[in-house]
């Protein structure tokens, strides 16, 4: 693996590096104005923005507008490619040089398919080696949907069929990943402490860090740190909990209620939003008025 700014933030004798995951300008400058290094987009964040389907291959354009946005600035930015919006691997080796010409750190490539099926693991294996030969710098997480999709069979043309036993296939998927050059593996929906475990010391031969999704049912970061996580990532976790928020609020306000600043939660200011427009990483301490007076 080649040892590059991001890479080594994987480090883990600092603990995981905590990567939360923006969908616009706007949110990526405000976390990293709150000393967040590196930062990754939610594929869903950015599809739901723009009107689309999360997992469809439906957002290339949107994905590389905002990596040309956001990549190369004062943060290390990974990008949430999906499956690389297509199963030709030289399709995705040509996504992964438009990103890192963008001054993208890294990318997330899953292997679940919008139908609820995995991606045969040799057609992913192939994607990982493909970026890998692209652009050797890019730090390439390769995500495995073991936890999340339904135990159905691959295509037998392909490859035989998947072993339904989740900790069994997915150790097989992540030993091809690495072989084919990744530089780290996402297990998403794994949340059992001693599952966890044994994945880390499973992995440990290779040095691959493994990637875990925070929950906020699942165990903390101090807690993942302890069992050898080096990576935890928010996901599309912020983006939903902002819209929440947003759609609580108003609610209150029409119901007569004084909205979020009822339950104490400071909003940014409008100067603060605005510098964040033009471009900055403004400290948003989250201290402004939330009366609307500055709108």
């Amino acid at each position: 693996m080649t040892t590059t700014r991001f890479s080594a933030l994987h480090d883990d004798s600092g603990g995981p590096l905590l990567l939360p995951n923006a969908w616009d300008h706007a949110s990526a400058a405000a976390l990293a104005g709150q000393g967040f290094t590196a930062i990754g987009t939610t594929s869903l964040g950015v599809a739901a923005a723009a009107g689309l389907p999360d997992g469809a291959a439906a957002t290339r354009e949107e994905t590389l507008r905002l990596a040309r946005g956001l990549g190369g600035g004062a943060f290390l930015l990974s990008v949430d490619a999906e499956g690389g919006f297509s199963d030709d691997p030289e399709e995705v080796a040509e996504l992964a040089r438009e990103l890192a010409g963008a001054g993208v750190a890294g990318i997330n490539l899953e292997d679940g398919r919008p139908d609820g099926t995995l991606t045969p693991a040799p057609v992913h294996t192939a994607k990982i080696a493909a970026v890998k030969a692209a652009v050797p710098d890019l730090f390439v997480n390769a995500r495995t949907d073991t936890y999340w999709l339904p135990k159905t069979s691959a295509d037998p043309e392909v490859e035989p069929e998947r072993d339904p036993d989740p900790v069994t296939e997915t150790r097989r998927r992540l030993d091809a990943y690495a072989r084919a050059g990744a530089d780290g593996v996402f297990v998403p929906g794994l949340s059992d402490p001693a599952a966890i475990s044994a994945l880390v010391a499973h992995l440990r031969p290779s040095g691959l860090p493994l990637n875990i999704l925070y929950s906020p049912k699942g165990p903390t970061v101090p807690e993942l740190a302890a069992l050898g996580v080096r990576r935890v990532s928010l996901g599309s976790y912020l983006f939903r909990e902002a819209l929440g928020a947003a759609v609580t609020a108003a609610l209150d306000v029409r119901a007569g209620g004084k909205g979020a600043a009822a339950w104490n939660v400071a909003a940014p200011t409008y100067d603060e939003v605005q510098r964040l427009r033009l471009g900055g990483t403004a400290d948003v301490r989250l201290g402004g008025s939330a009366d609307g007076a500055e709108i």
